[in-house]
Order: C-alpha cells, then structure tokens, then sequence
C-alpha cells in the first residue's frame, strides 16, 4: 500500500547533516524523543484548553516539524551509536501518545464530535501495536499502510490548516473521521498479514 513512509529515505538523506551536528553538541536520541512528545502535549493541550480555531494553524507546522524529529531519532540511534532498549519503549510510547493528544482537539470541531476522533485514537494505538509486535514473531518492525503515521500526520496537519484558516467545516466532512478509521482498520490487517507472511518466508 502507498504511503508517505515510502519518501523517509529522502526525507533522512536532507537531514543527516543536522543529525551529525546534534550528535557532536552531544544531543541524544532519547531527548529528541522527549522533547517531540512535550511540545505534542504541550499543543495538544494548548488546542483543548482555549479551542481557538486560528491555533490549530500550529498542527501542520508541527506535524511537519515532529516528523523531523522522528527522523533525527532515529538517525541519532542507529548511525551514532545510540540505541537503547530504553530508546526502543520511549520511541514506541511517545508516538501513541503524542498522536492521542494531537488528534483529540478536533473532538472539538464540528462535525466530528467524541465519537469518530476517539474511534480514529484507538485504532492509531493499535495499528502502533501491530506494527511494534512484529519482531515479537521474528518479524521485522512494521510499517504497512495505508494511513500510517506519516500519513496520519498528513490528514491531521491538512484538517488543522483547514479549521485555522476557515473556522467552520462544512457538514460532509462528517464522513472524514470514519474514512480514516476504515483506512487505519486496514492497515492493522496488513502489518498483521504482512508480519506473518515474512515470518512463513523466512528459512528455518
């Protein structure tokens, strides 16, 4: 399935330069990890507290931003001698949490309401857990789509610039919330087939 996933490669290749920087000024992975789930927090409560239209313009800056951040992470762990089974539970349990706390302000925002965002919350947390317990099967880590992280990110982002600039949805984007969560539903199939696929191609 297409995903934005698919362009982190390039996506690393314009960053390493940074990563380089962060790791020689002594920069670690773990505080990137932090520091991407404190300024989620931070906004996503910043949104559910005031519920100010014009700052959901901050989402898609920061979902650009935090994408950044996933990816210096992760550079830092892997080519900088980094990485921790500390690091492995932060990089897993920020991301759970940081997309709950960012994607529950639109609870606020009609016509979605609780219902459709929390559904959309769930399923983000167990397509995660899906993807994480692929090397619980000897598996690799997956990252099927569609509507993965990146393109949660996306989805996200694109409604935040659109409540920010119009402060009022239409009423047929009632229909946005579910059309994630079938996506979501189907990407937790995937990585689950896909983990047990890879598994029965591997040689014993």
């Amino acid at each position: 399935m297409i995903s934005i996933y698919q362009l982190k490669p390039r996506f690393q290749s314009l960053l390493r330069p940074l990563a380089g920087g962060l790791a020689g000024r002594g920069v670690t992975a773990n505080g990137v990890t932090i520091a991407a789930m404190l300024v989620s927090i931070a906004l996503g409560a910043l949104l559910c507290i005031t519920g100010q239209r014009g700052l959901f313009l901050l989402l898609p800056l920061w979902m650009f931003l935090r994408m950044a951040f996933n990816a210096i992470d992760g550079m830092l762990a892997r080519e900088f001698g980094q990485k921790s089974a500390l690091g492995a539970y932060l990089n897993e349990l920020s991301d759970v949490i940081s997309d709950a706390v960012l994607y529950l302000p639109f609870v606020l925002i009609a016509p979605f309401g609780w219902a459709g965002v929390v559904v959309v919350v769930f399923l983000s947390t167990v397509s995660e857990m899906a993807g994480a317990l692929g090397p619980m099967i000897g598996a690799e880590r997956r990252y099927d789509g569609p509507m993965g992280k990146s393109d949660r990110a996306f989805v996200f982002g694109a409604l935040g610039l659109w409540v920010g600039l119009t402060a009022e949805l239409p009423a047929w984007a009632a229909w946005l919330m579910p059309l994630v969560a079938a996506a979501i539903a189907l990407n937790i199939v995937n990585r689950i087939r896909g983990g047990i696929a890879s598994v029965r191609q591997t040689p014993h």
